[in-house]
């Protein structure tokens, strides 16, 4: 494995024009295949691409395949979007590398990238925004319809989401229209960013950067989640959460002090002792 590379990202540094993730990624398939030729044609799918953003698509549509629409069709579409928007790519390595950084149960860039539904999600509502912003909103809804079917997530084509997402297990993820997700934001599965009525105007949650969503947490309406605040697992938030704060309960409370400088990085779920008890939850 090329050190150097491993080294970058491990610390976090900008990537090189090099590509440190794309050289450790085609390092780790190369290995890998060595010792579990059974998986051969996975590995094969990254060793014999050009590029990650080849990797990544021929990865997509070997999982949401379908006989409703043939492979190359989609293969096709894919590439339309990533060679036009090269955003998509860039946002896929921030994503990888997030997981790896942040998920203790993933030692390799390889486990998320073929295995983990949560990072394949995420990639194909990138996709599936591509589409939806550039006119074809019939195919960004297929998308939408066959992610949910695969991976288990309900993702509106509308929602804008930024870079270096980690979406741990994704089962039951939900994100509404005009969701917006800034960079660098942890979310556990079971969480929803819905609406609360049927008007169509803007409508869902906007998650500001570096915070984290702990499990089965429901954030409905046009409200903002601080940089760096925390939602408890369970919680039930209608108001907006300021900076650095944590909201708990149902309803939720606020509370000052996210418990950690960056939750989203550090996936600290605790609550500071005392603080939490002094709660009174309407239930």
């Amino acid at each position: 494995m090329d050190e150097k590379a491993s080294a970058i990202l491990r610390t976090g540094a900008p990537l090189p024009a090099e590509d440190a993730v794309w050289t450790v990624l085609q390092a780790e398939a190369e290995q890998a295949r060595s010792g579990e030729a059974a998986l051969a044609p996975l590995y094969d799918s990254i060793l014999g691409a050009p590029t990650f953003e080849s990797a990544l698509i021929e990865t997509l549509v070997a999982r949401l395949g379908h006989n409703s629409i043939a492979a190359p069709t989609l293969r096709a579409k894919f590439r339309t979007a990533a060679e036009a928007d090269p955003a998509i790519g860039a946002a896929g390595r921030a994503d990888l590398k997030a997981v790896v950084e942040r998920d203790p149960a993933s030692g390799r860039l390889l486990e998320p990238f073929l295995f983990f539904k949560g990072f394949a999600a995420i990639q194909t509502h990138r996709f599936a925004h591509w589409m939806w912003a550039n006119g074809r909103p019939d195919f960004a809804r297929y998308l939408q319809s066959r992610s949910s079917e695969v991976f288990q997530t309900d993702i509106h084509p509308g929602a804008e989401f930024g870079r270096g997402l980690f979406l741990d297990h994704a089962t039951g993820f939900v994100a509404g229209e005009t969701v917006v997700i800034e960079d660098d934001v942890s979310i556990l599965h079971g969480v929803t960013l819905g609406g609360t009525g049927n008007q169509k105007k803007d409508r869902h949650p906007k998650v500001r950067t570096g915070v984290l969503i702990g499990a089965g947490a429901i954030i409905l309406g046009d409200i903002e989640i601080g940089a760096f605040s925390k939602i408890a697992s369970g919680s039930f938030v209608t108001q907006s959460v300021p900076p650095r704060c944590t909201a708990v309960g149902v309803p939720a409370r606020i509370i000052e002090g996210a418990g950690s400088t960056n939750p989203a990085q550090s996936m600290d779920q605790h609550l500071a002792l005392g603080t939490y008890e002094s709660f009174t939850y309407v239930i």
